[in-house]
């Protein structure tokens, strides 16, 4: 087992906060569909899905890289 440092407990505050977006911008998919563009926004709601997604990869890399 590893120590949770600071430095851990941010990056898994980070993920949480990740995995509610993702969370959020699958159910804006289901609810108005993938292809919906929300007014004032330039993205799909299934491109907003795909950056949320690559920013929740990118959480789970660092925190493998923090030995998690």
């Amino acid at each position: 087992m590893i120590p949770i440092t600071d430095k851990i407990n941010e990056a898994m505050d980070i993920l949480q906060e990740e995995c509610a977006e993702v969370v959020q911008a699958v159910s804006k998919c289901r609810r108005f569909g993938q292809d919906n563009i929300k007014p004032g926004k330039e993205r799909t709601n299934v491109e907003c899905l795909e950056e949320e997604i690559g920013d929740l990869m990118a959480m789970v890399d660092i925190l493998s890289a923090l030995g998690v």
